[in-house]
């Protein structure tokens, strides 16, 4: 798929509290959902957002920055 449809997903992510929640605590179904209302994702795509540490869509913005420095 485009990278504009992995940026819209990742901006979802990064700013819904339940959207992460949920992609948390099952990813798979999440995706599933978001493909269900129009996010599609190509089979690579979807298998990178499955297997990304969780933690990274909880990091707020001092922690991000931090881990840059």
């Amino acid at each position: 798929m485009s990278q504009r449809m992995v940026e819209r997903i990742v901006n979802r992510l990064l700013s819904e509290q339940d959207l992460r929640v949920r992609f948390a605590l099952d990813r798979i179904e999440t995706l599933a959902d978001l493909s269900f209302r129009g996010f599609e994702l190509t089979p690579d795509e979807f298998d990178v957002f499955v297997r990304t540490d969780a933690r990274v869509w909880f990091w707020d913005s001092e922690a991000a920055m931090e881990r840059l420095h």
